[in-house]
């Protein structure tokens, strides 16, 4: 379980991540939202601070559900963020034989 002092803390040092949300609302923020603004608009010490704090795994699975496509056909993901963490997650966040093999195996059809 994650140490909720040390997410507070993290968003408050990054609050222009959360430009629109009143500082009050600052410690309501959902996990999602958070890694969501961080990988889009942090740099690598702000993502790797991040991955420290939720766990490698925990913000692979925030990241990949949130970046698929909604029914609308929208992700709040620019197009080159999905790809690069997409890659980096493969490779570094365990568990992943089985999105490998469904890569795979989607290119080859």
């Amino acid at each position: 379980m994650q140490d909720w002092r040390k997410i507070i803390d993290f968003i408050k040092k990054r609050k222009h991540f959360f430009w629109y949300v009143p500082e009050s609302e600052l410690k309501n923020l959902k996990d999602e939202s958070i890694v969501e603004h961080t990988l889009n608009y942090g740099d690598w010490d702000d993502v790797q601070k991040l991955i420290s704090i939720l766990g490698m795994e925990r913000t692979a699975e925030i990241f990949r559900r949130k970046s698929k496509k909604s029914k609308i056909g929208r992700t709040n993901y620019r197009p080159e963020i999905i790809n690069y963490f997409n890659l980096y997650f493969d490779k570094y966040a365990s568990g992943n034989s089985y999105k490998k093999a469904e890569r795979v195996t989607a290119t080859r059809r």
